[in-house]
């Protein structure tokens, strides 16, 4: 368990992190990435040039993939089963009765 000092300290610590504008947030990624992804982090905490260029790198590679919204309803309509006509009706059983 941590003391009353650690504890104190780490809130102070987090509040001086607040008053910059750094929130703490949990990020899940592969092991191998540890080290990538602290210096990212550090990175875009910092301000200047390095900070601003590492961010629109960042904005740049992701806006790539969230501008395909939208993948699943084309990759159904290059299906090669378009305009197949499927009779998907299913007769109705019912259940088998159970002894409780």
């Amino acid at each position: 368990m941590t003391n009353a000092a650690q504890q104190r300290a780490t809130r102070n610590y987090r509040a001086r992190l607040a008053e910059r504008g750094i929130k703490r947030f949990e990020v899940m990624a592969l092991g191998s990435d540890r080290e990538l992804l602290r210096t990212l982090a550090h990175r875009l905490t910092e301000d200047g040039p390095k900070a601003e260029q590492t961010r629109a790198a960042v904005k740049a590679l992701v806006a790539d993939e969230q501008a395909k919204q939208g993948g699943i309803l084309a990759a159904l309509r290059r299906s090669p089963l378009v305009g197949i006509d499927f009779d998907l009706a299913r007769p109705r059983v019912e259940g088998r009765s159970v002894d409780l």
